[in-house]
């Protein structure tokens, strides 16, 4: 019997995936509830879906990427580059955990409409200097 949490055990790509998912049904104000019932599932599958813990089926997926007005490419856009085979450097968990929070679903929509590259570089600045000056971080 397996007793490490379901995002520890996960396959990057489904973390990867999931994620991708999460940040596209917020960014369209769909709740897990409304998305799992245009798919016939449950909301519980949602969430196990986003954290990686159960794999999409590609069926699934196409209906998913169909709903959430999406390519199915979009579910993978960028994980080539954050991947090499199947080890990630954790990038996939931090993925998940930057999404599983309000106020990182709520950057994760408003960042892509900074359409000035260089204040987007700033944005990532200030934060990159908030947490090199942080030696703790705040729970």
């Amino acid at each position: 019997m397996n007793d490490k949490p379901a995002a520890e055990t996960a396959h990057p790509v489904d973390l990867y995936v999931g994620a991708r998912l999460r940040v596209r049904r917020k960014v369209l104000g769909l709740s897990q509830t409304q998305l799992a019932e245009a798919l016939g599932i449950t909301f519980q599958q949602i969430q196990k879906y986003e954290r990686g813990a159960n794999r999409i089926s590609a069926s699934k997926l196409y209906e998913a990427a169909k709903l959430l007005h999406s390519p199915v490419s979009y579910f993978f856009d960028g994980l080539e580059e954050t991947s090499n085979g199947d080890d990630d450097d954790g990038f996939s968990q931090r993925m998940t955990q930057f999404v599983a929070t309000p106020e990182g679903l709520e950057l994760a929509g408003l960042f892509p409409r900074l359409s000035d590259r260089r204040l987007r570089r700033r944005v990532v600045d200030l934060v990159r200097a908030m947490v090199d000056d942080d030696p703790e971080p705040a729970e």
